[in-house]
C-alpha cells in the first residue's frame, strides 16, 4: 500500500539555523490491510514520515508511492484528490470547537462535494462506527478525550481513505481510554480492510495493534520486521530500550536484589530464555532437566501475545553446587543455543 523508495528529506537552513537531514536512506513498504507502527525517540524522523506519506511534504530524493500513485510526483488538485484516500487523526484531535461532532465528520464530505441526504447518512453510519452515535449534536467541549479521539477517527474515515495514519493518537489519553481507542482501530482494519500506520514513540501500542514494525533513530531505520520477533529479538540499542520501558524488567524484585555477578558456592546461575509460540515454555524446564540431568527451577516467567503471537521469557535457576558446578550453566547456554532458543545469562543468586 505505501512504498518508501530511496528516500530522503533535508530541510534547509532556516534564518540562521542549520539545515537538517530528517529522514536519510529510507526503504522500506507497507502491505495493503495491515497495521504498521513506525517508531522513535522525539527528532527520530517520525513526523516527515508522516507528511510524506499524505503529501505535506515532498523527499528531497527519492519517491513515495501510495496505493499504486507516487503521491511525491503530485501537486495542486492531483495532490488534493489524491489526499481524500489518505485519512489522518491527530495528538489532540484537531476538532473544530464551533462544530458539533458529527458537523467536524461531515466537514471532509462537504469540501469534496457531497450532497446533504449523502452526508447525512455518512456521518451517522462513521458515528455508530466508532461507537458515539448519541454525540451527534455535542460539541467537542462537551466530550471526553476518548469521545473527541473517536470524532477524529470518525472524520478521518468519512471520504473512504485506503490508507488510515494515526499520529501519535493515543498520546493524551489514559491507559484505560488508549486500550479502547487501540480496540476500535484493530476493529476498523479488520471491518473496513483499511491500512494503519501508527506513528508513536510507545512500544506498548505497537505491541497491543501492530503486526510489524518500523524503528526510526536519528533518520534512518534502525530495525524492522514483525513485532514478535522484534520484541524476542531486538538487535540495536534504540529498540532494546523501547521494550525495557515497554515491558519493564521480568525479574520479581525479591529476586532482582540478590542477583550478584559472581557464583556463590551452593547457589543457582540466573539465566533467562526468550521463547516464541503458543506452548512454547510449557514443557522447556522439564524436558532440560531430563535432557540434561539437572534440577532446574523456575524462578519467573512472562507470557504476552504481540502482533498475533505468543512470546515472552523464562527466567531459570541453575544449581551450581553439583558436580561440574559452574560448567552446568554453560552447558545450559549451549543446549538452549543448540535447540535455538535465545538466552542470557543474568548472574547468580545464593
Amino acid at each position: 500500500m505505501v512504498r518508501f523508495d530511496c528516500i530522503s528529506k533535508t530541510y534547509p537552513a532556516y534564518r540562521g539555523k542549520p539545515g537538517v537531514n530528517a529522514l536519510r536512506d529510507i526503504d522500506f513498504a507497507i502491505a495493503r490491510g495491515s497495521i504498521t507502527g513506525v517508531i522513535g525517540r522525539s527528532g527520530a524522523g517520525k513526523s516527515s514520515l508522516v507528511r510524506l506519506i499524505n503529501g505535506l511534504e515532498k523527499p528531497t530524493t527519492g519517491r513515495v508511492v501510495v496505493d499504486g500513485r507516487d503521491i511525491s510526483a503530485f501537486a495542486g488538485r492531483e495532490l488534493r484528490l489524491a489526499q481524500r484516500s489518505i485519512g489522518m487523526i491527530f495528538q489532540h484531535f484537531n476538532l473544530l470547537s464551533s462544530r458539533t461532532a458529527a458537523d467536524n465528520v461531515a466537514l471532509p464530505l462537504e469540501i469534496a462535494g457531497w450532497a446533504k441526504a449523502d452526508i447525512r447518512a455518512r456521518v451517522a453510519e462513521l458515528l455508530d462506527l466508532v461507537g458515539i452515535a448519541d454525540k451527534h449534536d455535542r460539541y467537542p467541549s462537551e466530550l471526553s478525550g476518548g469521545q473527541k479521539q473517536r470524532v477524529g477517527i470518525a472524520r478521518a474515515l468519512a471520504t473512504r481513505p485506503s490508507v488510515l495514519l494515526s499520529d501519535e493518537a493515543t498520546s493524551a489519553l489514559d491507559p484505560q481510554t488508549t486500550r479502547a481507542i487501540l480496540d476500535l482501530l484493530a476493529n476498523i482494519n479488520r471491518e473496513l480492510g483499511v491500512t494503519i500506520v501508527l506513528i508513536t514513540h510507545e512500544m506498548s501500542v505497537v505491541r497491543q495493534l501492530a503486526k510489524e514494525v518500523v524503528v526510526l533513530d536519528a533518520g534512518h531505520v534502525v530495525e524492522s520486521g514483525h513485532v514478535a520477533d522484534i520484541f524476542t529479538h531486538p538487535k540495536h540499542p534504540i529498540t532494546q530500550s523501547f521494550l525495557a520501558e515497554a515491558i519493564g524488567d521480568s525479574l520479581p524484585v525479591s529476586l532482582a536484589s540478590r542477583i550478584v555477578p559472581e557464583p556463590v558456592a551452593g547457589g543457582q546461575a540466573v539465566i533467562r530464555v526468550q521463547v516464541r509460540g503458543a506452548g512454547a515454555g510449557d514443557t522447556l524446564v522439564a524436558r532440560m532437566a531430563r535432557e540434561l540431568g539437572l534440577d532446574v527451577s523456575l524462578l519467573a516467567a512472562r507470557i504476552d501475545e504481540i502482533g498475533g503471537r505468543h512470546v515472552g521469557s523464562l527466567v531459570l535457576g541453575i544449581p551450581l553446587g553439583i558436580p561440574g558446578g559452574e560448567g552446568a550453566a554453560s552447558r545450559t547456554l549451549t543446549w538452549l543455543s543448540q535447540h535455538q532458543f535465545s538466552a542470557e545469562r543474568l548472574g547468580h543468586v545464593a
